[in-house]
Formats: structure tokens, C-alpha cells, sequence
């Protein structure tokens, strides 16, 4: 794994594939940073090959050989895509198959049938959050956006005050819950504990998910004032169902593997011997891939057959949730890439060296690079990646918890002010009939308060941990 290399390499076990100074690596990493920063928003190049090429680019300005730099690069990208692209492909099915079977449909018409008046952007953040857990960013804009104008128009309520707490809840989500990719990443590259992360992400997910949510949605309301659009309300995704899934089962399915992970954690937490049966059998049926895979198997039935699907559409839903990830996973797998050519050129061990003379917490220094990242790149995910290769020698002497709180201090700073060069920014607009100014002052104000006040919990409880 990519985070052996990174703990070797900070107790000075490995040579970097160069013998620059640390000045000329500072100079390097900025070098390669403002190269994808420039290739993403000048020249609009898919992130993925921005990645790449900015690796190339850190390794010639930190004055490694070609071959070695592409070498790291190589382990980087086959290590970070064997790590966690298994565990995207099967979230992306359990999305898929929440989505087509009518599962979210059922979640949002149950919950919103017993919400009214004010509560229901409560309501709204409850939906958000649930169906995020399985749900790509973008997939559960589509899915609850539709939703979000039709309660809107129908019950007459303020857009901003319903669709502000369902875009918290799905940002909330993508930003600091496994099993999204920016955090598995960033779990993988500091070696923290997933479970762990997880149950840590979850005290840390929910006063966030309130404050930026409900209760910012009452000042954006004020703020933004417009009816939903009448040209955006689609149809419902799930009429041509001649039934779908129940309430229960849907929701059992899509928790299913966070409660295997967590049981896990908890496991390892209170017994902590690892030749005990129990913790035996939570470290089997508790890891990601075995989690993720008893929901999608769990979800074949409880979601595909229980609304009418016949084998061959199961097939085909599962195909169909594959070919949308292919680009999520190269640039995932790129980041990986960028992360090892960090490393291998000596990166870590240059922050490792002046960090000891930094009078800056090492969650803040953290939050600040991912924060830099986010507002030139405009992706949460190439901020997550790339920030947390850069500080993952930090958490080399971490504790466990330590380490699982550095990973949410990254997320928690690449959602930071989403801008113009964000595609989520564009997209959260022409959903919502706004302009920029109205976007900047709804959207990009609340994903800066999930950023601050995610922050401020991070750093509450490393204080108690």
C-alpha cells in the first residue's frame, strides 16, 4: 500500500528519486501544483491528464530522472485505483440500483408525507443525507433536485429554504463519509482507520449538516427569493415501475455497510485483540470491500427484485452504473499518481523537516492546503488527493484518532467557497434558475460554512481524543 511507502520514507528508510534541496522541492511542488491549477482553468483539461501531467511536471522541477518520475507516478495511480476503485465501482452499483428501482423515490415520498411546514427542510436534510451516503455528488444532485422543486412549487415553499438543506445534506456527505472517493483516498494515503473515519465523520457530519443546512437556509431564503423554474421540474424517475422497494428495506440496504463498518470500529475499540473470535469475524464482514459487496448483494433483492426487475435488468443496471465512474476513477487513480511523485521526491520528508519549527496546528495546516487547492482547482476531490499526499508524513506518530480527524480536516477544507471553475457551481445554478451573484451567495456560502464549521468540530474533538 501507497501509506507503507509514506511511513518508510519519513523514517528515512527510502531514498527519494532526487537530490534537490528543500527549496528547490518547495519550488517544485508549487511548480507542479500551478500546472494543473493552469491546465484545469486556463486550458480546461480534463483532470485527469492535468494530473498527470503535473506530476511529470514536479518530478522535472525537482530534478528527478524521467523514468523514475513515471515509475512513481505508475505505483502511485495501479496502488490508489487497487485500494479504493473496487470500493467506488460498488458504490456507484448500490447508487444505481437505489436510484432505477425506485428506492430514493420511496425514502423521499415516505419522509416527506409525515414532514409539513417547518419541518420540512428538516425533512429535506434527512433525504440528502441518507441517500448520499451511497450517492456520487453529482447523481444525487439529479436525483433530489427534481424533488426539491416539486415540494417547492406544490407546497409553496421558499426554493432556497428547501434546496439549501438538501444540497448541505449531499455535500456534507461527499465531503467527509466514506465510501465517497475523496475520502477513501485520503484514508488510504494517511493510513487511517476507515471505520474509525467513518463513525468520527458521522459526530462530525451532523451539527455541520444542521447549521449549514436548516439553519443558513432561513438567511439564504432572505438573500435569494426566486420560484422554482418551471422548465427544470423533470419527471419522476421511477414511474414506469409497476412497484417499489419498501421504506425499511431500502433504508436497512443502504445503511447496511456503514453499521458493518462502524461495528467494526467499535469492536476493535473495546476488545482490541485481534486474536479474539468476534474481532475476528468484524475485521472480515466490517471491511470496506465485504461491506460494500453484502450491500450491493443485499440490494439485488431488496431493491432490484422487489420492484419488479428481471434478471437481464439487473444485469443491466449493473453495467450502467460502471461507465459513468470511468472518469471519477482515472482521476482518482491520477491523484494517487501526483500523491507518490510527492513522496518519492522527497516532499515528505520536507514538510516532515519543517514542520517542526511550525507553530501552526498540523489539522489547520492541513484544512489550509486542501482550502488552496479547492479555490484554484474548483475540485473537492483533486484538493482532498492532493492534500493529503502532501501531509500524510504528518500522521506518522498520530494516533489512530488523530490520524482518522487529519482525514476529515482535508475534506473539510476541499469544500471551501465552490466557485466558477467548480462544475458543481454550474450545475447547482442552472438547477436552481440563479445567476453567478445569486449562486456565490447561496451555494458557495454555504459550502464555506461546511468548510469553517466542519473545521471548528474537527478540532473540538481533537482536544478531547
Amino acid at each position: 500500500m501507497t501509506s507503507l511507502s509514506v511511513e518508510t520514507l519519513a523514517a528515512g528508510a527510502v531514498e527519494p528519486i532526487t537530490s534537490a534541496g528543500n527549496g528547490q522541492l518547495g519550488m517544485a511542488v508549487l511548480a507542479g501544483i500551478a500546472v494543473i491549477v493552469l491546465l484545469i482553468t486556463k486550458f480546461k483539461l480534463h483532470a485527469f491528464l492535468a494530473l498527470t501531467i503535473g506530476s511529470l511536471a514536479l518530478g522535472a522541477f525537482a530534478g528527478a530522472p524521467l523514468d523514475k518520475a513515471i515509475t512513481s507516478f505508475s505505483t502511485g495511480l495501479g496502488n490508489t485505483v487497487a485500494g479504493v476503485g473496487v470500493l467506488i465501482a460498488l458504490g456507484a452499483i448500490l447508487g444505481k440500483l437505489l436510484a432505477d428501482s425506485g428506492g430514493a423515490d420511496q425514502i423521499v415520498d415516505t419522509i416527506l408525507a409525515k414532514a409539513s411546514g417547518r419541518a420540512m427542510p428538516w425533512a429535506m436534510v434527512l433525504i440528502a443525507s441518507i441517500i448520499g451516503l451511497p450517492l456520487f455528488f453529482e447523481v444525487g444532485i439529479v436525483l433530489l433536485i427534481p424533488v426539491v422543486l416539486l415540494v417547492a412549487k406544490r407546497g409553496n415553499y421558499s426554493l432556497m429554504r428547501i434546496g439549501i438543506p438538501a444540497l448541505a445534506g449531499l455535500s456534507v456527505m461527499h465531503g467527509l463519509i466514506p465510501p465517497h472517493p475523496g475520502p477513501l483516498v485520503a484514508i488510504d494515503a494517511i493510513d487511517a482507520n476507515l471505520g474509525l473515519t467513518l463513525g468520527l465523520g458521522v459526530l462530525v457530519a451532523i451539527p455541520t449538516v444542521i447549521i449549514a443546512g436548516p439553519l443558513f437556509s432561513k438567511y439564504a431564503a432572505r438573500w435569494v427569493d426566486i420560484p422554482a423554474p418551471e422548465r427544470m421540474i423533470p419527471q419522476r424517475p421511477s414511474e414506469d415501475l409497476e412497484r417499489r422497494p419498501g421504506f425499511g428495506a431500502t433504508v436497512a440496504t443502504v445503511m447496511l455497510p456503514v453499521v458493518l463498518m462502524l461495528a467494526k470500529a467499535l469492536v476493535d475499540i473495546v476488545v482490541d485483540d485481534p486474536a479474539n473470535g468476534v474481532q475476528r469475524v468484524t475485521d472480515v464482514i466490517g471491511s470496506p470491500l465485504i461491506a460494500l459487496l453484502a450491500a450491493v448483494l443485499v440490494g439485488l433483492f431488496t431493491l432490484g427484485r422487489a420492484a419488479g426487475f428481471t434478471k437481464d435488468r439487473l444485469s443491466s443496471t449493473v453495467e450502467k452504473s460502471l461507465a459513468p465512474i470511468a472518469g471519477v476513477l482515472m482521476i482518482v487513480g491520477a491523484g494517487g499518481g501526483f500523491k507518490q511523485t510527492l513522496i518519492d521526491v522527497g516532499v515528505g520528508q520536507m514538510i516532515l523537516d519543517f514542520s517542526e519549527d511550525w507553530a501552526i496546528p498540523t489539522l489547520l495546516l492541513a484544512w489550509l492546503i486542501a482550502v488552496a487547492i479547492r479555490l484554484a482547482t474548483g475540485s473537492a476531490t483533486v484538493a482532498t488527493i492532493s492534500a493529503a499526499g502532501l501531509v500524510a508524513p504528518l500522521a506518522a506518530d498520530m494516533s489512530a484518532s488523530h490520524a482518522a480527524l487529519l482525514v476529515l480536516a482535508v475534506g473539510a477544507g476541499s469544500l471551501f467557497f465552490s466557485h466558477v471553475n467548480d462544475a458543481g457551481f454550474w450545475l447547482v445554478k442552472e438547477y436552481f434558475g440563479m445567476d453567478v451573484g445569486q449562486t456565490i451567495k447561496t451555494w458557495s456560502v454555504m459550502e464555506t460554512i461546511i468548510s469553517v464549521v466542519s473545521l471548528g468540530f474537527v478540532l473540538l474533538l481533537s482536544l478531547v481524543l
